[in-house]
């Protein structure tokens, strides 16, 4: 069995539902700050971890090309609110959930405004909303701050195209460098690679049946995972992902400069390897 670390948000179900029908898988749910520690301790051999962590592990890591968490622009869920501009924001209270997000907030900061404000962490409200705050996934929908609280926001999916004209990737399925040519975990390279274009051909169900869970309205989840969110690691999240890495560590956010992708896992008998419906 192949263990497989993943985040249980409305944005990964074009990657991992109908995964726990597939044989020879053992799904992991886990927060994704804690995925690239599963990995690095051999408690998961394949995981969904954010790509700032590949770049700063002390275990080098392969990227799987088999699905990404990315934009191409805007994604509605990775939003900063500020009660002042941008410019003057010097404390950032950050959902501690992506370390990805956290790392594009900073480098935005420092290039657009020549600041690198303090980061927080930012468990829920508490009876205050802080000046300057970070949230991702489905609670910016579910449970966003109060109307009127803050004059200022931007989505960091957006600000990054505008700044490099790229797309992003937030999180990539990965597994360590030194198993990257097992045949274990390029066989589940191939399956996690066909149940995700497996998925893709029923967006439209997997909104309508998961939407109210997350707190979503149905129409809003398709609008955000059929138009908004990538993926597929196309030209365009690859050489996005190599920028935002080679920029996290130029600014001291990351340890390495570059992470490498694992050679494409050929495909396998169609007999052995189906999608779960």
């Amino acid at each position: 069995m192949t263990r497989v670390a993943f985040v249980r948000y409305l944005n990964t179900l074009p990657l991992v539902e109908g995964l726990r029908k597939v044989e020879g898988l053992d799904l992991v749910p886990a927060a994704p700050a804690e995925i690239i520690g599963l990995l690095e301790s051999g408690r998961a051999d394949v995981g969904l971890a954010s790509v700032i962590d590949a770049a700063r592990s002390a275990t080098p890591m392969a990227l799987l090309p088999c699905g990404i968490i990315g934009c191409d622009g805007p994604t509605l869920t990775v939003r900063v609110y500020s009660q002042v501009p941008f410019s003057e924001v010097r404390r950032l209270h950050a959902d501690a959930e992506s370390h990805s997000s956290v790392a594009l907030a900073r480098m935005i900061s420092r290039e657009r405004y020549g600041r690198d404000p303090e980061i927080a962490d930012w468990n829920g409200f508490e009876g205050a909303w802080p000046e300057a705050l970070l949230l991702i996934g489905d609670k910016v929908m579910r449970d966003p701050p109060a109307r009127g609280v803050y004059g200022h926001e931007t989505d960091l999916g957006e600000a990054w195209r505008e700044m490099t004209g790229l797309g992003f990737v937030y999180a990539c399925w990965m597994c360590r460098e030194t198993d990257a040519e097992n045949p274990a975990i390029r066989r589940c390279a191939a399956l996690l690679d066909r149940q995700r274009r497996h998925n893709l051909t029923r967006l439209e169900w997997i909104a309508r049946t998961y939407a109210g869970a997350h707190g979503w309205r149905p129409e809003d989840a398709l609008h955000y995972l059929g138009d908004l969110l990538r993926f597929e690691a196309g030209a365009r999240e690859r050489a996005g992902l190599a920028r935002f890495v080679e920029a996290a560590a130029q600014l001291g956010l990351a340890a390495r400069s570059r992470v490498e992708w694992a050679q494409r896992a050929p495909d396998v008998d169609r007999a052995k390897v189906t999608a779960a419906k």
